[in-house]
């Protein structure tokens, strides 16, 4: 029997339910006409219930968002002259009790009789995306080889995809914006709104109609309704940086909102109802508030219901270098000199520094040094003046004056007189080891 004779289908078939990922092949109106056993397993979908259109996934309507990536990627009319270039993008999929991330490839081909039919390719980039955030970080908004930091990134791939509260902690600057909105582009609600209110920019006259909207004639300049940030964060997560500035009086209406997701807008007593994950975030210790009886101990347990605590950018010194570079590569991005490099001398005042407005402060420092850049070399001067002052001062610190010398000579003299030369009880007294005492002997030419 010729190869000609030969029917590949059902052998093609059989091999390709072995592969590992998805394969579905679908008419031009969206009718599946095939696909393999990986496809469901990608999807976690039920083995029994057959597939028949693309618009009924589980709960995602995979047709629209062919066409959204479409669009996307600059075809005007994906709808009406879908091309045939290929359309890649990412979705996350519901699987058992986490979510799994799928990349989607997709193109339109030509069978016989010129019979258009689409080709739709389906990856697990789960394990993939994760181990790029935790171990490739420069590929991540969160950039850091800190252990901890590590270990931050690490819990947020597991508690993203849950609905649980989470309340971040730290210094100002040290990313806890960042980390909100990498909790919720992981999280089920990433194709809902992010919508991020800083409760410390806003008059603690206004802030509850900021939060909750009011209602036309609620007060003096309220001509029309106005919805809050909860209604605009519905079906998506609403981050609240600087929680801890909320007044006293509407911590309670605060409460009940997250609570019982519903709220009355100013001015109604209608309740609104909602469906909003909050990430709380604070530069202030909550629960010292607690204690101080500044912040409501039952908001503060509601909210932190995973607290997690950002270490400053002095306590993870190695990512001091490595967010530089980040820094330097992002200027160079925006048309800043490339090559710039940085002396011995900038480095060691950049790493001897506390940096007290943390990450946010190193980003201004690097760009201000690549301005000043001398020679395409970022040297001492080139670097802000509050650096340089505090390692003037540190420098200072660090080499006493003569007078300072000599009266530690006199001091050590003194000690020695007084204990007739017994160098050990003189090293007691002065609390160094005997070797201390000996070379600060040689170094003054004390007699004994």
């Amino acid at each position: 029997m010729s190869s000609n004779d030969f029917d590949f289908a059902p052998l093609l078939e059989n091999i390709v339910s072995f592969i590992d990922e998805g394969i579905m092949v679908t008419d031009n109106m969206g009718n599946v006409l095939y696909h393999n056993p990986a496809v469901e397993k990608l999807l976690g979908l039920d083995a029994t219930k057959p597939l028949k259109k693309l618009h009924d996934i589980g709960k995602f309507n995979l047709q629209k968002a062919i066409l959204r990536a479409a669009i996307d990627a600059g075809e005007v009319d994906a709808a009406g002259k879908p091309s045939d270039n290929f359309i890649s993008f990412e979705q996350q999929f519901r699987y058992e009790e986490s979510y799994r991330l799928v990349e989607i490839i997709s193109r339109l081909i030509t069978s016989d009789g010129n019979k258009k039919h689409r080709l739709i390719l389906f990856r697990d980039r789960t394990d993939t995306r994760h181990m790029e955030a935790v171990f490739n970080p420069m590929g991540t908004k969160m950039t850091t080889q800190d252990p901890r930091m590590l270990e931050i990134i690490n819990l947020i791939y597991q508690i993203a995809p849950t609905n649980a509260f989470i309340l971040l902690q730290g210094e100002s600057g040290t990313g806890k914006t960042q980390l909100g909105r990498m909790i919720h582009t992981q999280s089920s609600r990433s194709q809902q709104a992010f919508v991020e209110v800083n409760c410390a920019a806003i008059p603690e006259s206004l802030i509850e109609s900021e939060l909750f909207g009011h209602v036309k004639g609620a007060f003096t300049g309220a001509s029309s309704d106005r919805l809050g940030r909860f209604q605009s964060a519905n079906m998506g997560t609403l981050f609240l940086d600087e929680v801890g500035e909320i007044p006293l009086h509407l911590q309670a209406k605060l409460l009940r909102a997250i609570q019982d997701q519903e709220f009355e807008m100013v001015g109604s007593d209608k309740p609104v109802k909602v469906n909003v994950r909050i990430i709380a975030a604070s530069n202030k210790n909550l629960r010292l508030m607690v204690d101080k009886g500044k912040f409501r101990a039952d908001l503060f347990y509601r909210l932190a219901v995973i607290p997690i605590t950002i270490p400053s950018l002095r306590e993870r010194p190695g990512d001091i270098s490595l967010l530089s570079k980040h820094f330097c590569n992002r200027l160079v991005s925006r048309g800043y000199p490339e090559n710039t490099q940085c002396s011995n001398d900038a480095t060691r005042m950049m790493m001897d520094y506390p940096w007290p407005g943390n990450v946010r402060e190193l980003e201004n420092a690097v760009e201000h040094g690549m301005i000043c850049a001398i020679d395409g070399e970022v040297r001492p001067e080139s670097l802000p003046q509050d650096i340089r002052e505090f390692s003037h001062n540190l420098n200072k610190k660090a080499s006493p004056s003569v007078e300072d010398e000599k009266q530690h000579a006199r001091e050590i003299e003194s000690v020695l007189k007084l204990v007739d030369g017994n160098k050990a009880e003189a090293a007691r007294m002065l609390d160094v080891n005997r070797t201390t005492l000996w070379r600060w002997i040689q170094k003054y030419n004390i007699e004994v």
